[in-house]
C-alpha cells in the first residue's frame, strides 16, 4: 500500500437529517463541494460575526470610558466617587436579575428574549467596569467586602464563558441546540454500526472474477482500524471541541482524502460516504459537549447573582448606616 501524505483533499456530499427515534431532531449539516472552502476556514456570516463584535467591543470601550470620566467629575465635585458608581452597579445588576426572573416565568417572547439576552451580555460588560471603579483599582479589606468581591468576580467570569459558549462555539459547528443527549447518543450508536457495515462490504463483481481483486477494501480496513473505529466508539476530542479547534477532525479527513487518490471508482464513493459519518460523528460529540458546557455554566451564574443581589442590599444599608456628610 503507497504512503498517504498528511493533506486536505475533496470534501465529499452533503449527509441527511437524522430520523427514526429523532422525531423532527435533525443535524444541519453544510454541504461542501471540491470548489468550497476546507473544513475549518470562516466563511462570509463568521466574517459578519466578527465585525459586529468588534462594534460592540467599540461601543462598550467608550461608555466604559465616559462611565470612569463622570466618575472623576463626581470625585472632583468633592463627593465620593464610590456612590456614584456603586448605585450605577446595583441599577445594573437590578436590571440583569430582571431579566433573568423574565426568562423563568416565560413573560418573553423566543425573539424578545434572543434581543434581551444581547443587552444582558452588553449590561454586563459595563458592569464590569463600574465594579472596577467602585473598587478604586485595588482589593477589599474587610471579609464582607471580600465576599462581595468575589461573588462579581464569580458572576463576571461566568458570565463571559457563557457569552463564548453562546457566540463563538456554535458559529464554528452550525449545530442544532434542539438535540438532547439521548439523541446524540443513539444516532453515535448507529454512525457506529453504519461505517462497520460500510467498511466491511465487498463488491460482489470482484469475487465473481477469478483474478486477484486490487486491495483496496483492504486499504480501507486498515484505515478503520487504524484510525476509525477507536472515534467511533464513544465521545472523542473534548478538549478540542471545548476550545472550537477543528484540527483533529482535518487529521481524519485528510488520512481518509489522501487514501482516496489511489483507489477506483467504487472505493472512492464509499470514502465520501466514511468521510460523511465522521463529519457527522464529530458534529455529534461537539454538540454534546457544548450542550454540557451550555448548562453547567448556568449553576455558576445564577445561584450566585442571587447570593450577591442579597449581599448587595446588605452593603447598601451597611453603607448608609454609618455614612456622614454629602454624598
Amino acid at each position: 500500500m503507497p504512503a498517504r501524505p498528511q493533506s486536505v483533499g475533496q470534501d465529499g456530499k452533503t449527509t441527511a437529517a437524522i430520523g427514526g427515534d429523532f422525531g423532527k431532531v435533525t443535524v444541519r449539516w453544510v454541504e461542501r463541494r471540491a470548489s468550497d472552502a476546507p473544513i475549518g476556514r470562516r466563511g462570509p456570516g463568521s466574517g459578519r460575526s466578527l465585525i459586529t463584535q468588534a462594534v460592540l467591543g467599540l461601543l462598550i470601550a467608550a461608555i466604559s470610558a465616559g462611565l470612569l470620566w463622570l466618575v472623576w467629575i463626581y470625585a472632583n465635585g468633592l463627593r465620593d466617587p464610590r456612590y456614584l458608581d456603586g448605585w450605577v452597579l446595583t441599577g445594573g445588576m437590578s436590571l440583569q436579575l430582571s431579566f433573568h426572573i423574565a426568562i423563568k416565568t416565560a413573560s418573553l417572547s423566543p425573539k424578545s428574549a434572543a434581543r434581551w439576552r444581547k443587552v444582558h451580555i452588553f449590561i454586563g460588560y459595563l458592569l464590569i467596569t463600574a465594579f472596577i471603579s467602585h473598587c478604586d483599582f485595588s482589593l477589599p479589606d474587610t471579609g464582607f467586602e471580600w465576599a462581595l468581591w468575589a461573588g462579581f468576580v464569580a458572576v463576571a467570569l461566568s458570565g463571559i464563558f457563557g457569552t463564548y459558549l453562546s457566540w463563538s462555539l456554535p458559529t464554528k459547528h452550525d449545530i442544532d441546540e434542539r438535540m438532547s443527549h439521548g439523541h446524540i447518543r443513539t444516532r453515535r450508536a448507529e454512525l457506529a454500526r453504519e461505517i462497520h457495515a460500510r467498511v466491511v462490504m465487498t463488491d460482489p463483481a470482484t469475487a465473481a472474477i477469478a483474478l486477484p481483486a486490487p486491495p483496496y477494501d483492504a486499504w480501507i480496513m486498515d484505515l478503520y482500524t487504524t484510525h476509525l473505529r477507536d472515534f467511533f466508539q464513544g465521545r472523542r476530542n473534548f478538549t478540542a471541541h471545548f476550545m472550537g479547534s477543528k484540527r483533529p477532525l482535518k487529521r481524519l479527513t485528510a488520512e481518509i482524502d489522501n487514501l482516496s487518490r489511489y483507489v477506483d471508482e467504487r472505493s472512492r464513493e464509499k470514502l465520501v460516504t466514511i468521510k460523511n459519518l465522521v463529519i457527522e460523528k464529530d458534529r455529534l460529540d461537539f454538540a454534546q459537549v457544548y450542550l454540557r458546557l451550555n448548562k453547567g455554566w448556568l449553576f455558576v451564574h445564577v445561584p450566585v447573582t442571587y447570593a450577591l443581589m442579597v449581599m448587595t442590599v446588605l452593603h447598601v444599608v451597611i453603607v448608609y448606616a454609618f455614612s456622614t456628610g454629602p454624598w
